[in-house]
């Protein structure tokens, strides 16, 4: 009984094999011609094989598009890929107009107190003061060697300057500042306050570039009627220089400018101007100071 129950299981096993091995033929026929067009034998096994196969293939270019590609963004639940990119971006610019912002206030409160006539506060002086603070435990030893080198390379600097007239004058006055000699020409009208003259004309060729006295913050840049393009610049131990006539101004206002950095073009711009030069005036803690007891010209 159970010998019978066996073959008869294996028959049918045999039969569905069978049935999937079975070949069968598709044929495409012309409509009006009944012509033969295509013929192509089949079986259920390699029909089933060829859907999973095309099934494996769908799934696996489905998942290679959504992971690697930027067609992703356009299925629901996925965001941009530059998303972090852009969230980064942002937070840099931020953080950057919050620093813009503040030195924007302190140059506003620097410009209303030199419009009031009070002592102006040295921006640069709080930005190197808090970078002498981060590195306030740095500790050098000094070599012997290392310091006559050092006197010795000095000393050749001094014998070959390339500076020219750009010397300091030693006085009271300018100990431990240097300043650089703006432009080099003929000085045609000197430092008189009691004419209300409170600089020097410097008479130069034409397309000659004018600069900055010293290191600073630019105050003013800008163009009034009477003296025509003018920069002014604040800089260190309570200074101000200011360049009168300009044909163009090189620098912005609350912008840094280096010692001896072009800042203008000489030219005759406002109505005050007789012809191409530049009036140059130099303060120091409200006052009105003669600019060759500074500098050589």
């Amino acid at each position: 009984m159970n010998s019978r129950i066996q073959e008869s299981e294996k028959s049918k096993k045999k039969r569905w094999y069978r049935r999937l091995m079975v070949k069968y033929r598709l044929i495409i026929r012309d409509e009006e011609t009944y012509e033969e067009k295509l013929s192509i034998k089949l079986s259920r096994i390699m029909v089933f094989v060829v859907i999973s196969s095309l099934a494996i293939f769908l799934i696996f270019i489905t998942t290679y598009i959504i992971a690697f590609t930027p067609l992703r963004e356009y299925i629901p639940g996925y965001t941009d890929v530059n998303l972090q990119k852009d969230l980064y971006d942002l937070h840099m610019r931020t953080d950057s107009l919050e620093q813009v912002l503040a030195f924007n206030e302190r140059y506003l409160a620097n410009l209303k107190l030199v419009l009031s006539g009070e002592e102006p506060e040295n921006i640069e002086y709080q930005k190197s003061d808090t970078i002498k603070r981060q590195y306030s435990n740095i500790t050098l030893n000094r070599n012997k060697d290392d310091s006559l080198l050092r006197q010795e390379i000095e000393n050749q600097i001094q014998s070959y300057s390339i500076t020219g007239t750009q010397e300091i004058i030693p006085t009271k006055k300018t100990t431990g500042i240097k300043f650089f000699t703006p432009l080099q020409g003929i000085v045609t009208n000197e430092f008189n306050p009691v004419e209300n003259h409170f600089g020097i004309d410097i008479v130069a060729p034409k397309n000659e570039v004018v600069n900055a006295t010293m290191e600073g913050i630019v105050l003013f840049s800008g163009w009034t009627i009477e003296t025509g393009h003018v920069i002014i610049i604040q800089h260190p131990k309570s200074y101000v220089s200011i360049y009168m006539h300009n044909a163009v101004l090189l620098k912005k206002g609350g912008v840094h400018v280096d010692s001896g950095e072009p800042i203008a073009i000489i030219g005759e711009s406002g109505e005050f101007s007789t012809g191409p030069h530049l009036h140059f005036e130099l303060w120091h803690n409200g006052n009105p100071v003669n600019p060759r007891d500074y500098m050589v010209f």
